[in-house]
């Protein structure tokens, strides 16, 4: 692994079930790690549904080894936001891990966060 194509600063977060005052349950992210990262594209796809375009976006999001990584997961990229899909160990050398992420753009348009 190549030291100098880790140039885009991600964090990875995981979800949490807080419960407030009223005891109502609610979901947040909280993060995990950050961490240096390439962050690649591997491949564009639209499709129509429900009469709204929806462009997907599949990542390889690549980051020196750390153990602990789940599809629970996700990453956030500034304002780009990735689900987690799988977390490949290449080769099984605890060297370097391949984030196989996928990333969805409601309208085909601007990527916001949540």
């Amino acid at each position: 692994m190549n030291p100098g194509e880790l140039r885009h600063r991600v964090t990875i977060q995981q979800s949490q079930e807080t419960v407030d005052a009223d005891k109502t349950p609610s979901l947040s992210w909280v993060p995990v790690a950050t961490v240096w990262a390439a962050v690649e594209p591997i491949n564009g796809r639209e499709y129509i549904q429900l009469k709204q375009t929806n462009a997907t976006l599949t990542t390889c999001i690549r980051i020196r080894y750390r153990s602990g990584f789940t599809p629970a997961m996700r990453i956030v990229y500034g304002t780009r936001i990735f689900d987690i899909n799988d977390v490949i160990d290449v080769n099984e050398r605890h060297v370097e891990i391949h984030l196989m992420c996928t990333e969805v753009i409601p309208g085909g348009g601007r990527r916001t966060a949540v």
